[in-house]
């Protein structure tokens, strides 16, 4: 339970509840660390505080981030984590592809934006931003400067999801 009022700043009491969690053996060395959002719903608090808890456990070495797959006990290379089989942002692009073939999607209307697909996925921005990078490059969406992500033009949709 948070003190609101009292002289502790929440993102430190957040950091300690966690830590706490490392060492009872709670969240074991190579688990995935509650997501921002997740910290935010638990606690109630905003994604910096939460993004704030977070980093202060990285400093201290309790907790290493991996690049679209989030935020894991322990440190870099120490245990072997709890990976994914897909990366983060291929299951959100996978996603997106999926939409854009039922017909959610429309050729030459955009995609959600990038705040939404954050929400959604409850990601960092920087997964959906790889996820979109993705769908660009194989040729799913296009994008206008100043205007957004749309779906490509039917004709222009891959034969596979992802080209090599």
């Amino acid at each position: 339970m948070l003190d609101r009022d009292g002289d502790t700043h929440l993102y430190l009491q957040i950091a300690e509840i966690i830590r706490g969690r490392i060492v009872d053996g709670t969240l074991r060395p190579g688990q995935p660390v509650p997501s921002e959002s997740v910290i935010q719903r638990e606690f109630g608090v905003a994604r910096t505080t939460a993004r704030r808890a977070i980093g202060l456990l990285r400093e201290e070495g309790l907790v290493y981030a991996a690049r679209g797959e989030g935020t894991f006990v322990g440190r870099h290379g120490d245990a072997p984590r709890v990976s994914r089989k897909t990366p983060l942002f291929r299951q959100i692009a996978d996603d997106v592809i999926e939409h854009v073939r039922r017909g959610d999607l429309q050729p030459r209307r955009p995609i959600p934006s990038e705040s939404m697909l954050v929400q959604r996925y409850d990601v960092a921005r920087e997964t959906v931003r790889r996820a979109i990078a993705l769908l660009r490059e194989a040729g799913w969406i296009y994008t206008v400067p100043q205007r957004g992500s749309f779906v490509s033009p039917r004709d222009r949709w891959p034969e596979d999801d992802f080209p090599q």
